[in-house]
């Protein structure tokens, strides 16, 4: 039988998904859920038994990791270097997947007897990557083995330089992977196209507690490996990887671990920097939003080691001296990145117009390389295209970063301009989503061209929104509780779209210095919900006495109880 369309909504301009009451009806009762949750199971096609595991997904339906390549050879030569007492040197990315995936390894690899330095990249100093002045950084503790974390699947030269010391490399990433063979003594990436592990969404922290598993069982060593997983959360969904299969089930587990009272002396102090209550799972959002920015933040401004210390941290005093040094970091971030983005957008307008039709590109001596991609993001958040911010430095080399609506394949398009003109980029690499460019400032002018033609403008979707879930007079709001067992929200499994039809408003007003707008609702239960409108400060004079408005709820965990918080997407007032 055919699925009914969607039915339009009276008195406002968006669609509901239809859903079979019958079915919801029999969720809610098989699975002792509310009828949000069982509408959100019936929108997934979920019956009872996959909706049972999808609500409490447990560690033991991870994937087998037997068919991950190299992972045991990995693990055999780890194994080796500790029992041979033979120096280990860790290096990570600087971002969050980076520094997390360090410390996992370099705390289990001590655990388990080895002798550790743990490195991460800098920006400013080598740039992201197993670099050359990375490696000569790592070279400087003698290691006989060096393990590098988010990154190396395209740094043939660098392992190579170090196999021709006599220095081992494992390499443990999750980046496309180049056809040209890496000199590693094991490489684990599960894009591999010989790596028959089934699950391919994974980061570089799963990739690395997955490899602490391997090491646990080659040394015969009993080590629990759940401690760790606080920090696969913070990985995973900083990340943005997709929360489905192996990546929801670890990193349910570790949003457990992130809220709980006793949790490593790094996440307490950076709970307390970023006013997060604790005593209870934390959500995805709550680590897109509030503590990954933070762990980000020294990354982009300075050097990230001080990232992987707190991370690493044993003591609490000393790790609320460091939570405070990045909540500095942050603070600085903000007022850099604020600065940044005004002046990109302003560069864009001038250059293509308040409508680019392409791929924009715009470059500045005077931004600063640690938030371009933010800023990036933000352009493509304004005109809805394709952007690459480049900040250029002293020498004359731009350091850029692209990101892109969907629709278009960001690297893939990077990639034809330098197939266009070999020689116009000095490198780049990235993902569908996300980039990172190199190139000297003479050739910006000659790439803004191909990236216009290369990255075009998605189609837009006139359509008319649909949402998941309607809230009408009559029908009751999900309780916050509801809503935790759909966690982990985000990349993979979106949250659901809520519309809160033709609600009383209480009170609206403005926030953020004026630019965002606040409005307490009011349900017909009497029930408020929280409304934050980013940016939507210039919608305020069309607030009436009641509105309808469409977003994504959350708990709210400010002012807790049963109150709810809604993202606002769509507002209206007629």
């Amino acid at each position: 039988m055919a699925e009914p369309a969607p039915r339009p909504a009276p008195a406002a301009r968006y669609e509901v998904r239809p859903t079979d009451a019958r079915q919801v009806e029999q969720l809610a009762r098989e699975c002792g859920v509310g009828p949000v949750t069982a509408e959100f199971l019936a929108l997934r096609g979920m019956d009872a038994a996959t909706a049972a595991d999808f609500l409490d997904p447990k560690l033991s339906q991870l994937s087998s990791p037997a068919a991950m390549i190299d992972r045991m050879a990995a693990a055999r030569r780890i194994a080796e270097a500790i029992r041979q007492g033979e120096r280990i040197a860790i290096f990570g990315d600087y971002d969050v997947d980076g520094t997390t995936s360090a410390a996992i390894l370099a705390d289990v690899i001590e655990k388990l007897g080895g002798e550790v330095f743990a490195f991460v990249a800098n920006r400013f100093e080598g740039g992201y990557g197993f670099s050359e002045r990375a490696l000569a950084r790592v070279r400087g503790c003698d290691p006989h083995l060096i393990i590098t974390c988010d990154c190396g699947s395209a740094d043939h030269d660098r392992v190579q330089t170090a196999r021709d010391a006599g220095i081992d490399v494992v390499v443990v990433d999750h980046h496309l992977v180049p056809e040209r063979p890496l000199p590693a003594v094991a490489f684990l990436n599960p894009h591999r196209p010989d790596c028959g592990f089934p699950f391919k969404g994974m980061c570089s922290a799963g990739l690395a507690f997955s490899l602490g598993a391997a090491l646990r069982t080659e040394l015969g060593v009993d080590l629990d490996l759940r401690p760790w997983l606080d920090l696969v959360a913070l990985g995973t969904i900083a990340d943005v990887a997709p929360l489905e299969a192996d990546n929801r089930i670890l990193t349910r587990a570790g949003l457990r671990l992130l809220g709980a009272e006793r949790a490593r002396p790094g996440v307490q102090a950076l709970r307390e920097c970023a006013r997060v209550k604790t005593g209870r799972p934390l959500s995805a959002w709550e680590i897109a939003f509030r503590l990954a920015p933070r762990l980000n933040a020294a990354g982009r401004l300075g050097d990230p080691t001080i990232t992987l210390e707190l991370l690493r941290a044993k003591d609490l005093a000393k790790a609320r001296e460091l939570a405070r040094a990045i909540e500095a970091l942050n603070d600085e971030r903000k007022a850099v990145e604020r600065r940044c983005t005004e002046e990109a957008i302003e560069a864009v307008e001038l250059r293509y117009g308040r409508q680019p039709k392409g791929g924009v590109v715009v470059a500045s001596e005077g931004w600063h390389r640690g938030v371009v991609g933010i800023t990036a993001a933000r352009l493509v958040d304004r005109f809805d295209v394709p952007a690459i911010v480049i900040a250029v430095d002293e020498t004359g080399v731009g350091h850029g970063s692209a990101r892109t609506p969907e629709g278009v394949h960001v690297h893939a398009a990077i990639t034809a301009c330098a197939d266009a003109e070999p020689g116009l980029l000095t490198r780049f690499g990235g993902h569908a989503a996300a980039a990172g460019v190199t190139l000297p400032a003479d050739h910006v002018p000659r790439f803004a061209e191909l990236f216009a033609e290369a990255a075009p403008r998605p189609e837009a979707n006139t359509a008319p929104p649909t949402v998941d879930i309607e809230i009408t007079a009559g029908v009751p709001l999900p309780h916050p509780d509801e809503l935790m067992r759909l966690e982990p929200l985000g990349e993979g499994n979106r949250p659901p779209l809520f519309a809160l039809r033709d609600v009383l408003v209480d009170d609206v007003r403005l926030v953020g210095d004026g630019a965002h707008l606040k409005l307490t609702l009011r349900h017909d239960d009497g029930r408020r919900v929280g409304v934050f409108g980013a940016g939507m400060a210039h919608r305020i004079d069309d607030i009436r006495e009641r509105v309808t408005v469409i977003g994504t709820l959350r708990p709210d965990t400010w002012r807790g109880g049963d109150a709810l918080e809604l993202s606002l997407e769509r507002l209206y007032t007629d």
